[in-house]
């Protein structure tokens, strides 16, 4: 598994750095490029979404498990 790499995102204006593992930040921009939204927007929305106990990483990590499964028929 790869090492968590860190990304700046930028959401309402302010910017945040966010630790994804590699194939995680791929998925998560082929999921935004397939809806036709910049990451930062995505990552916007998933951000306004989460509970205050979930960080944005493991939000993302989970946004992008639930889109594999419902592709897979499962969620």
């Amino acid at each position: 598994m790869s090492r968590p790499v860190k990304r700046s995102l930028t959401l309402s204006g302010h910017r945040t750095s966010v630790s994804l593992e590699e194939p995680f930040w791929q998925a998560f921009r082929e999921i935004a490029r397939q809806r036709g939204k910049p990451i930062n927007a995505l990552a916007f929305e998933i951000d306004r979404e989460r509970g205050l106990e979930t960080g944005l990483a493991s939000a993302i990590r989970l946004f992008v498990l639930r889109e594999y499964q419902q592709r897979l028929g499962e969620g």
